[in-house]
């Protein structure tokens, strides 16, 4: 819906092509994370080094060719840093998409690019985006998604059995809790009431709303106002934060003033990386959790045959690659390219059971994508559903993986002597260990 309005506001208002009343919102086409370069109007996928990863550049609907990618930017696949979107995921030629609601953005970008590159329109990239930018704001500005919500609950928002159960458990074991949402208050309350009952408040110590985040947490100048049970601002000055009252605005340093809460005491959950948790890790040292709703999905693909399968023979024909390269007769070298050849078409079988056109949101073919590097920048802890909370006891200590350094990982043809023995073929390849 939010693809629809926009695109509508673009052909009303701002008088764009009738003909993109064709275009309606394809359900997986892009995936979070994702970099738009503003004035080439390619939506792409970066890894953590600012690697473009092939086959996953596209330009309205349709990919664009390996070759041309690696010419648009001098020859290489690299995007110089003065290039990329800055700390919080905007720069001044690529910005990257990091929230949910985000989707229908790139969909809607991309369909009018297609529109234009079809019909051999002319038109200017950076006018394109932010029209489409601003069409979207309208949507969320106006209150649309909200209304759309509140109008049909059942379709937009699950019953939160789970939810209540891990807020009530934390609740009867002396947690205090608190509620930071930039969502007004009439929204908050139905949708609170929908998935946890009418009681909902009696969970929080503090609720707040229409925060502006990522405002709240540095901006020291917006007060907290009250608000009554009819949602009429109140002009007491606020001296504490009362259980049981909603406020508005604020900001995080009075928050911390008034709550006496400090740093590694807190932990604080959010689904946007920048808006919800950047600068409360960075600035003022609260443990964070990142709720990655795909996730889910991810994991449940990771642990398929098929793709534990794939993986498996890809790392094994990488190990047998770097060793093979010492052979230089004619036989070894085609064979070689042979191997190489079949890495790429695993590679890119493994990457479409994830999403065809971008893969996953987690991983280019071997290196963690940038979406993932500012996941494990910003949240001490990441997982699809707080109520994945509830595997745990509440006082269960998360401690950090060990995570092997280049020159500490083990050779991969010792692995594959001794871990790769199930899988097909190999067992008659260790003999050139």
């Amino acid at each position: 819906m939010i693809f629809n309005a926009a695109r509508d506001i673009l052909i009303e208002q701002y008088k764009y092509p009738e003909g993109l009343k064709k275009y309606e919102y394809i359900p997986g086409f892009a995936i979070r994370g994702l970099h738009y370069d503003v004035h080439k109007s390619l939506l792409m996928k970066i890894d953590a080094f600012h690697y473009v990863q092939l086959g996953t550049a596209y330009q309205g609907l349709n990919p664009v060719p390996d070759e041309e990618v690696i010419e648009m930017y001098g020859g290489t696949q690299h995007i110089p840093l003065y290039q990329m979107s800055d700390f919080y995921g905007k720069g001044p030629s690529i910005k990257q998409f990091m929230d949910i609601f985000s989707l229908p953005e790139m969909t809607l970008l991309s369909s009018v690019t297609d529109y234009f590159m079809n019909h051999n329109i002319e038109y200017d990239q950076v006018h394109l985006f932010k029209d489409i930018s601003d069409a979207i704001k309208d949507v969320h500005v106006k209150g649309m998604m909200y209304k759309w919500i509140e109008k049909d609950m059942e379709k937009y928002i699950l019953h939160g059995d789970e939810i209540y159960a891990v807020l009530n458990r934390l609740v009867n074991n002396n947690k205090k809790l608190f509620l930071i949402t930039n969502s007004p208050f009439s929204f908050v309350n139905k949708g609170m009431k929908y998935m946890v009952g009418k009681n909902w408040q009696d969970l929080f110590d503090m609720v707040i709303v229409q925060a502006d985040k990522p405002s709240f947490f540095t901006d020291k100048r917006k007060p907290f106002r009250k608000m009554d049970e009819e949602g009429s601002l109140q002009w007491d000055k606020i001296n504490k934060l009362e259980k049981g009252k909603i406020y508005k605005q604020g900001n995080l340093f009075d928050f911390l003033r008034l709550t006496g809460w400090r740093g590694s005491k807190v932990l604080y959950f959010g689904d946007h990386l920048y808006s919800d948790l950047a600068d409360l890790m960075l600035r003022h040292g609260w443990r964070t959790g990142a709720i990655v709703p795909e996730l889910e999905t991810e994991i449940r693909i990771i642990n398929t045959e098929q793709y534990m399968h794939s993986l498996t023979w890809q790392q094994a024909l990488t190990g047998l690659l770097e060793r093979m390269q010492m052979y230089q007769d004619a036989e070894s070298k085609q064979v070689l390219l042979e191997w190489m050849k079949e890495r790429q078409e695993i590679r890119s079988l493994a990457k479409n059971l994830f999403n065809p056109q971008f893969g996953s949101i987690f991983r280019t073919f071997h290196n963690p994508t940038y979406f993932s590097r500012r996941l494990i920048r910003f949240s001490d802890i990441y997982m699809a559903s707080i109520s994945c909370l509830l595997n745990y006891d509440v006082n269960f200590t998360f401690y950090p993986r060990r995570t092997p350094l280049q020159h500490e990982a083990p050779l991969w043809m010792d692995q594959l002597c001794t871990g790769c023995m199930k899988t097909p073929f190999l067992e008659e390849m260790v003999h050139i260990r």
